[in-house]
C-alpha cells in the first residue's frame, strides 16, 4: 500500500516537473518567436534608412567627385568659355560623365550655339563644338528673349551661388512664372537648389509655384 502511494506521489510530481517544463519551454518558445520578430523588424528599419540613405548619396556623389578635382570655378569656366567663344551664355555644368569638364552653352549674336569645353584644373579651353539640335535652338531662342536687358547673366548668377557652396551647375529656368537662373551646389556634402533673379541677383531656396522645396 505504501509502495503504490509513493509511486503515485512520484508520478504526480513528474507530471507535475514536466507540465512546468513544457510551460516554460513554451514559454521560451513565444519569447524567441517574439525577439525574433523584433529583430527582424529592426532590421528592416535600418536597411530601409541604409537604403535612403544610398538614395540621397547617388544624387551628389558625382557631383563631389567632380567638385574634388576641380579648380576652376563655373563663373571663371563662364568667362573663359565667352572669351574664346563670344556670346550669351545660358548655362554651365560640370560634366560628370567621366570627361572631367564643364561644359558651357554659349549662343553667338547670330543665333548659332555652342559647347565649349573647358578643363575644370586649368580653364584652358579643350574644345568647342556647334549644336546642330533644331529643336534645342528654338529653347535657346526663347531663353534669349528671356534674358535680354536682364542685369544678371549666368558667370553673375555662379558668383551669387557660389556664397551657398561649390557651383556644379547654372542655367536658366523659365518654365515657372517667374524666368530665373538657377544653379545647383556641393557644400559639407549636401546637395542644394537654388534660384537667382534677374533683375537683383538674390539668391533664394528654389521652390515650385506652389511653395514647396524643388
Amino acid at each position: 500500500m505504501k509502495r503504490n502511494i509513493v509511486i503515485a506521489t512520484l508520478t504526480a510530481a513528474a507530471l507535475a516537473t514536466g507540465g512546468t517544463v513544457a510551460a516554460f519551454a513554451s514559454g521560451n518558445d513565444e519569447a524567441t518567436a517574439t525577439q525574433r520578430q523584433a529583430d527582424t523588424s529592426a532590421q528592416v528599419a535600418a536597411d530601409r534608412d541604409d537604403d535612403s540613405a544610398d538614395d540621397r548619396d547617388d544624387d551628389t556623389s558625382e557631383d563631389r567627385t567632380a567638385v574634388s578635382g576641380g579648380k576652376v570655378t563655373a563663373a571663371e569656366a563662364i568667362a573663359a568659355a565667352l572669351q574664346h567663344t563670344p556670346g550669351t551664355a545660358l548655362s554651365a555644368d560640370l560634366d560628370d560623365d567621366g570627361a572631367d569638364a564643364w561644359e558651357v552653352s554659349v549662343v553667338k549674336g547670330d543665333g548659332t550655339e555652342y559647347d565649349v569645353r573647358i578643363a575644370p584644373d586649368s580653364g584652358k579651353v579643350l574644345g568647342a563644338q556647334r549644336d546642330t539640335d533644331d529643336d534645342r535652338d528654338a529653347e535657346d531662342r526663347a531663353k534669349l528673349a528671356a534674358v535680354k536687358g536682364a542685369h544678371t547673366d549666368a558667370r553673375e548668377a555662379a558668383l551669387a551661388a557660389a556664397a551657398k557652396g561649390t557651383v556644379t551647375e547654372v542655367g536658366l529656368d523659365d518654365d515657372r512664372s517667374t524666368v530665373a537662373w538657377t544653379a545647383d551646389t556641393v557644400k559639407d556634402g549636401k546637395y542644394s537648389e537654388w534660384r537667382v533673379a534677374l533683375d537683383s541677383g538674390k539668391v533664394t531656396q528654389d521652390r515650385d509655384d506652389d511653395g514647396d522645396d524643388a
